[in-house]
């Protein structure tokens, strides 16, 4: 059985791995049309927050799937 700080570290793990690709992935994107001229600093921020918010859903969604098919061999 995992302890709960083995699940602790591979959920941080897992959290800070998928907001890295998400921000890889964004950066290819081009944003420069959305943002305005002169607010560069704002809008890497902004991405940077957007990057947090979809990896760390990403994330717990493949966490609580994991989680989940663990589960299943308590319905039998």
């Amino acid at each position: 059985m995992i302890s709960i700080g083995q699940i602790a570290l591979i959920s941080m793990i897992s959290h800070l791995f998928f907001i890295w690709l998400t921000w890889r992935l964004m950066l290819k994107l081009n944003f420069d049309p959305i943002i305005r001229k002169g607010h560069s600093t704002e809008g890497r921020i902004f991405l940077m927050f957007l990057a947090i918010l979809i990896g760390t859903g990403v994330s717990n969604f493949v966490l609580d799937i994991i989680r989940w098919s663990q589960d299943l061999s308590y319905l039998f």
